[in-house]
């Protein structure tokens, strides 16, 4: 029988899956029963693979641990949910939600009836401004958490978010702690920052994660996902230069300096935030920084950050005002305490009003619950109806042949009802052939964008990559200015069985490149590589191919990668490194940008000096992987 005293909460993390079993104590207080944790690898954070993994992963923890509740609180990865703080002006209450909801229709970057989405009003600002967090998971995403739970036996009661959850555990566990306090969680895939200051919290989602460190040590030492996560795991450190000696080790000393680039470019990020939170937010400049997240535990990490941002640094423990039960080994859970924050965060909401409080349950999980609530009392009606039925019968035993003539009647009535449902369901039919026919014209008017989107996304992505490479150069330069350019040089939608499309690909216009960052286009102007290059001033347009493209040899099929050179000023006279770096700062970015792609591969060339002989620059080539294929 279940403890109904007890219950669960689960992280559907991006790298890992976290399960916790907790109950109220005599005080009060949360005390915590069980705990197990089960890493998802490569899988936890590919779309197509997800749900599988999770699924497998939280059936073998609840058969090990043995879990005695099935009632569970879950928590989204942070990678899928949209998060955004924003300030409303002061209004009459009775206006507030519906001023929220028209911000949602701007701020999300779906439609509203394809996600799930919440928000909570966190107080006001020096200025009587509304200050709101705004979250939203694409519906899908939700119901596959809910299958996932399902199938594995559990009833979900809500659905949180990292960075609320987070919250949660900070302060009930840290509420006693003054002053202006950073929190860095350091995931998988994805990073949370949180500033917590007097009542107040803000909090920013950056889209790095421990998995790139794994990615790029696994592309350099040409291994495979789970052969570099477990080196990294066993080897791994953070470098931190200067001085310092690097490890013996070959493989240990490559993942040391592949997790600094990573991490320093999340400390740039993160560098970025606290500028935010102070001028925009109206916030203090952070006094102590805590660390958690499952990469937050890599040698030398905490080393780092506080050279860095010139902080103390702690980590993180979300136990500190938890019970923990008896039975449980405390230098075992030390272990993976640190990853835990999110979960203490889930069991905190089943014992009293919480500072953030959201709930992303989808319509349709909630009325499955209903209903299944009331199943028992339909099944009890029906039975009533059956029995009286039955007395009813027995009553008017004396009335068999008038009910038998009836009967006949009545099937005779029925035949003709049964004529109209058949005509009925080939309308039916009609109707949703119809329907069909409707939704692929639908599917062929968002396509018509499909490419602008795309580009508009590039375009953004080189601009990021130039702005963050010439931020670390500057910094590599002693503080003097310097500049980087990035820009795509050829531009090939792939077609079905490598077939490209035929004819020399279409370059980009100087003046009118929809990729190419404008500003460092005319930084560079009057540069020999802008100059006197076959194709300058042909506009990119990759849905419309040459004459003789082999486009109409693959109609029906769909445009799944693209193949790009990408060219981008030399800058090794200030560091080695800095081609290699703005290479991977591409690649980094655009597998970052779930919406539009799902993997970005470098080519087998390399880094590739010009062939003209006369130019500083480099390229390098690019393999694309679309995450919304094109029809043909």
């Amino acid at each position: 029988m279940l403890n109904s005293k007890s219950f669960l909460a689960v992280d559907f993390g991006a790298g890992s899956l976290k399960v916790a079993e907790f109950e109220q104590n005599e005080a009060g207080g949360l005390r915590l029963k069980q705990y197990g944790i089960k890493s998802l690898g490569l899988e936890g954070s590919k779309e197509d693979a997800r749900e599988g993994a999770i699924g497998k992963a939280l059936q073998e923890l609840l058969a090990e641990k043995h879990f005695v509740s099935r009632q569970s609180n879950v928590c989204a990865p942070g990678f899928h949910v949209f998060s955004k703080f924003v300030k409303l002006p002061p209004v009459d209450a009775s206006k507030v939600t519906q001023i929220i909801r028209y911000e949602a229709q701007q701020n999300v970057p779906f439609p509203l009836d394809e996600v799930v989405w919440d928000y909570q009003i966190l107080g006001t600002s020096a200025t009587n401004e509304l200050e709101v967090l705004l979250v939203a998971v694409k519906s899908e995403i939700i119901e596959g958490l809910f299958r996932v739970g399902e199938g594995a036996g559990l009833r979900l009661k809500l659905v949180d978010v990292s960075a609320a959850a987070l919250c949660n555990a900070f302060r009930y566990n840290y509420g006693d702690v003054e002053g202006c306090s950073m929190l860095l969680d350091i995931g998988a895939k994805t990073s949370n920052v949180l500033f917590f200051e007097k009542g107040k919290v803000y909090a920013r989602s950056i889209n790095i994660g421990a998995n790139s460190i794994t990615q790029d040590f696994g592309n350099e030492a040409k291994l495979r996902f789970p052969e570099a996560e477990a080196t990294k795991l066993e080897k791994g450190s953070v470098s931190l230069g200067g001085a310092y000696e690097e490890p013996e080790d070959p493989q240990a000393a490559a993942i040391a300096k592949i997790a600094r680039q990573v991490m320093t470019r999340l400390h740039i990020q993160v560098n970025q935030t606290i500028q935010f939170y102070r001028g925009q937010q109206g916030g203090s400049a952070p006094e102590r920084l805590y660390l958690s997240g499952g990469a937050s535990i890599m040698p030398y990490t905490a080393q780092f950050f506080a050279e860095k941002l010139n902080l103390p640094v702690d980590y993180f423990n979300p136990f500190r005002n938890i019970e923990i039960d008896p039975s449980l080994d405390l230098e075992e859970l030390s272990k993976y305490a640190h990853s835990f924050g999110e979960v203490v965060g889930l069991g905190l909401r089943d014992l009293a009003h919480c500072p953030v409080e959201l709930n992303l349950m989808p319509k349709s999980s909630i009325q499955r619950q209903e209903f299944a609530q009331k199943k028992p009392y339909f099944i009890a009606a029906v039975f009533s109806l059956a029995l009286a039925v039955f007395l009813l019968d027995r009553a008017e035993a004396r009335l068999a042949d008038g009910w038998k003539t009836k009967s006949e009647s009545l099937n005779g009535k029925l035949s003709k009802f049964t004529a109209i449902g058949q005509q009925l369901d080939s309308a039916l039919r009609d109707r949703n052939a119809a329907t069909n026919s409707a939704q692929d014209f639908v599917l062929l008017s968002r396509n018509h964008v499909y490419w602008m989107n795309i580009l508009a996304e590039l375009r953004r992505i080189l601009i990021q990559a130039e702005t963050e490479q010439s931020a670390a150069l500057t910094k590599a330069n002693g503080g003097t200015n310097v500049d980087t350019g990035v820009w795509i040089e050829l531009f090939d939608p792939e077609l079905p069985m490598g077939s490209v499309f035929s004819g020399n690909a279409p370059e980009m216009m100087e003046s009118e490149s929809p990729i190419r960052s404008i500003s460092q286009m005319d930084r560079f102007r009057g540069h020999p590589m802008m100059t006197n290059r076959p194709g300058v001033g042909r506009p990119i347009n990759p849905a419309q191919p040459q004459a003789n493209s082999s486009l109409s040899a693959v109609a029906g099929s769909s445009i799944t990668s693209i193949r790009m050179i990408c060219r981008l000023v030399d800058r090794t006279s200030i560091l080695a490194s800095a081609n290699k770096e703005m290479a991977y700062a591409v690649k980094s970015i655009i597998e970052a940008s779930t919406n539009y792609f799902t993997k970005a591969e470098l080519g087998d060339k390399g880094l590739e000096a010009d062939t003209n002989g006369d130019t500083n620059t480099f390229t390098f080539h690019l393999n694309v992987t679309l995450a919304n294929p094109l029809k043909l």
